[in-house]
């Protein structure tokens, strides 16, 4: 994924992909431990501004051009990148165009910060920009440059309203240089996704993706070979090569980069065919039984932030004795464990309402980067037959796994590869370590108006929703919007809840109200307007300020539990103080809440529970250290947990390849 190595001429090759022999995990913690010198540089943009001031001097002669002669320059720019490839000075002249177009077609015109951001997106590298600065309209210089010499490009966005939204708006400035954009939706039929996947740019969200790319790895086996795919041709039209949705792996620019290479990349992406009925639903129904007969701590153990949960010695001869009666595969003592583990889990780790929700008598996975509903997607071994059980829903029949990918290696197989965010610094040595991608910081156009104020850690989570509601109240009657976010459906239910009760008025988005997301926010920033939101809120969202808001103080953002990455916190203030505006923005927690509880109850938390037998007076800087305390803990234990599937995701690789099956 070295800088502008991608050769226009690629784009003629039968599905491309970076499919090399991959580093070890040796080869990479040598590259983590000696390779910090290397990396350090990320933060000095200044290295980048030549093509800032070359994109300008070749600008000012374009301002005075018609639209026709604009076009005529468009195709000698196309011509031109196509025969010398992503060169300096052809790409500084498809910026210039670019810019010139947006000016015209959205009257917005780059700003020499986003100018350097494309660039460093070119050069397949991260671009950390604030949030508010305008990462959509960056991301047309390095996909437009791209799409004119002839290589295709994947615009990747965490979410359905996002890749529409960013579609339809930036559609303009590529119709304007002869290209063709696609968007990749849920829902959508293979017809519809090969004719978004065969334009010139492709918005679409990593899930869709990724899913497209396993079903196509499905239609082709483990290494197809180029001539003989093309000459199943020959026997007529339903061939391998007209079931693909993709292309191939090209040049993907990743918005959110931290959200999806980090935050979702716990989860291996699982395609599943409908297997036998394994289990019958009795079955389903004894599990829970005995998992509710457990005690916790003396028959089993768990570990609220990694979900996982592991029977004592204790627990395994109880639970022998009361499946004994039972007999069948309740005698199978593999088999009754794992029944039982999963039952706990369906149990203690997963919630209605945060976890999932139901509805129209069916379980259906709430994500929880994104707050919104994946109706599509299905736990496995058996959980989700449990949590169905649990609700009295309909049991579904469970799933054969067919293919399998993790984010981590699905990602380092695009020959090119690039992503900007508005929180990177924090994780720049994992997106090193795992994906050869530097991070830069790139410099605010205005200077940043945000202010922070104080952070409080109540005891109790009825303290900390008194003290928010009494908050709200103050800005409304002061006239100030309001911004707070939750971390789950319940969350945000019952602070509204309290809200009426306080007779505060308010909007709340969350997945249940996925539709009304565009009105929602368009309200947002408008005087006197209270809006409870879950993460839907929390990427990608641009809040507008409404008249005379940015007099009162501009838009204040509260945020009513700390969440398991400073990052995400940081996302969410970030809905505040954009492209200069005033805002503030504060967080509000409480020792009840799951991090705190969960750290608090750990092994190492006995020292954070002396902590709080101090003085009244302290005890409030205690809680607010033991939050940060618990926030880097769960991303230490997330970060290991991604390093762990990456170690499986390879080992099952290698395994599959000695067997000849797919992924």
């Amino acid at each position: 994924m070295s800088s502008l190595s991608l050769s226009p001429g690629i784009a003629q090759v039968f599905y491309p992909e970076r499919r090399g022999p991959e580093e070890s995990s040796l080869d990479r913690w040598l590259l983590s431990a000696f390779g910090n010198a290397t990396r350090r540089w990320q933060a000095r943009p200044e290295r980048f501004q030549a093509i800032v001031a070359r994109v300008s001097e070749l600008g000012e002669p374009l301002r005075p051009q018609s639209e026709e002669r604009l076009k005529q320059e468009a195709a000698a720019v196309r011509r031109r990148l196509r025969a010398e490839g992503l060169a300096f000075d052809p790409v500084a002249q498809a910026f210039a165009l670019v810019r010139e177009f947006a000016h015209r077609r959205l009257d917005q015109r780059h700003f020499d910060v986003q100018v350097l951001g494309g660039w460093v997106l070119l050069n397949g590298m991260v671009a950390e920009m604030q949030t508010g600065e305008g990462k959509t309209l960056v991301a047309t210089l390095p996909a437009a440059t791209a799409a004119l010499a002839g290589i295709p490009v994947h615009i990747i966005t965490v979410n359905d309203y996002l890749a529409r939204r960013d579609a339809e708006w930036m559609g303009p400035i590529y119709e304007a240089l002869g290209l063709k954009v696609g968007v990749v939706t849920q829902g959508m039929s293979l017809a519809e996704r090969r004719q978004a996947y065969l334009c010139n740019i492709t918005y679409c969200t990593n899930k869709e993706l990724t899913f497209d790319y396993l079903k196509d790895r499905l239609v082709m086996g483990r290494h197809p070979g180029q001539i003989k795919v093309r000459l199943e041709r020959l026997y007529g039209a339903d061939t391998r090569l007209e079931r693909l949705c993709l292309r191939g792996l090209f040049y993907a620019i990743i918005d959110e980069a931290d959200s999806v290479l980090i935050d979702e990349a716990r989860t291996p992406l699982i395609i599943a065919g409908r297997g036998d009925q394994t289990f019958e639903g009795e079955v389903y129904r004894q599990a829970l039984e005995l998992a509710r007969r457990l005690e916790q701590g003396a028959d089993f153990t768990l570990d609220p932030l990694r979900k996982t949960l592991e029977l004592t010695e204790e627990g395994e001869a109880r639970l022998e004795e009361a499946a004994t009666p039972w007999g069948g595969l309740w005698t199978r003592k593999i088999l009754r464990e794992e029944l039982a583990r999963q039952a706990l889990v369906a149990l203690h780790l997963f919630s209605r309402d945060k976890e999932y929700l139901v509805r129209e008598n069916q379980v259906q996975i709430v994500d929880e980067y994104t707050g919104r509903v994946m109706a599509d997607r299905h736990w496995e071994r058996g959980l989700h037959q449990l949590i169905e059980t649990k609700e009295g829903c309909e049991i579904t029949a469970q799933n054969e796994t067919l293919a399998r990918i993790s984010y981590q290696r699905f990602f380092r197989r695009y020959l090119h590869l690039a992503g900007m965010t508005g929180t990177a610094r924090e994780v720049a040595n994992e997106l090193w370590d795992v994906y050869r991608l530097k991070v830069l910081c790139i410099p605010t156009n205005r200077p940043l108006a945000r202010e922070a104020w104080p952070s409080q850690v109540f005891p109790t989570a009825a303290e900390k929703w008194q003290a928010v509601v009494e908050r709200i109240g103050h800005l409304h009657r002061r006239g100030r919007p309001v911004l707070v976010g939750t971390r789950s459906v319940a969350a945000s239910e019952h602070l509204s809840l309290l809200l009426t009760q306080a007779d505060l008025p308010h909007r709340v988005l969350n997945a249940r109200q996925d539709q009304e997301e565009a009105e929602i926010i368009a309200q947002a920033g408008q005087r006197g307007q209270i809006t409870v939101a879950t993460n839907m809120a929390g990427r990608g969202t641009d809040i507008i300020l409404g008249p005379g808001v940015r007099e009162l103080g501009g838009l204040h953002v509260i945020a009513t539990e700390r969440h398991e990455a400073r990052r995400i916190d940081r996302q969410l203030f970030g809905r505040c103080g954009r492209q200069g505006d005033p805002g503030t923005y504060e967080s509000f927690a409480s020792l009840e809440d799951d991090i705190l509880a969960a750290f608090l109850s750990s092994p190492g938390g006995w020292l954070a529970r002396r902590g709080l037998k101090y003085d009244a007076d302290s005890r409030g800087k205690v809680r607010n250290l033991l939050a940060g305390l618990a926030q880097r803990m769960a991303e230490r234990q997330h970060f290991q947990m991604r390093r762990d599937l990456l170690k499986f995701d390879e080992s099952l690789d290698e395994a599959m390849a000695f067997s000849g099956r797919t992924e």
